[in-house]
């Protein structure tokens, strides 16, 4: 089992927290590529970076899209009010091009 660092804004931070936010959507770069079932992410609060949270990885999810992704599952999965409001959220860290070399992942977490 290996453990991913990642950092989170403080509102995903806080929806993991709360256990409402159970899909953590990133591009599937080299990093996540590494990433397998089991797995822990430590996540670190970008406001308060000795603040962390740790999860388990229990799914995988590929997808080409973020959008495609967001039409699978209710938003409030990846922490969010609507598929519109999480696609401007993603696209603000997220490049079309990136998304388009790599594809997305779904990380399906519970807390450790």
């Amino acid at each position: 089992m290996t453990t991913h660092e990642m950092k989170l804004q403080p509102a995903p931070f806080a929806a993991i927290q709360a256990g409402s936010k159970i899909i953590e959507s990133r591009l599937y770069d080299e990093k996540r590529q590494l990433i397998q079932l089991g797995d822990q992410i430590l996540f670190k609060n970008m406001a308060n970076l000795d603040e962390t949270i740790t999860t388990r990885v229990d799914g995988l999810l590929r997808y080409s899209t973020f959008s495609a992704m967001f039409s699978d599952f209710p938003a409030a999965y990846f922490g969010g009010e609507s598929k519109s409001a999480l696609e401007a959220q993603i696209y603000s860290f997220y490049s079309k091009e990136d998304e388009s070399k790599f594809g997305v992942l779904g990380i399906r977490i519970t807390k450790a």
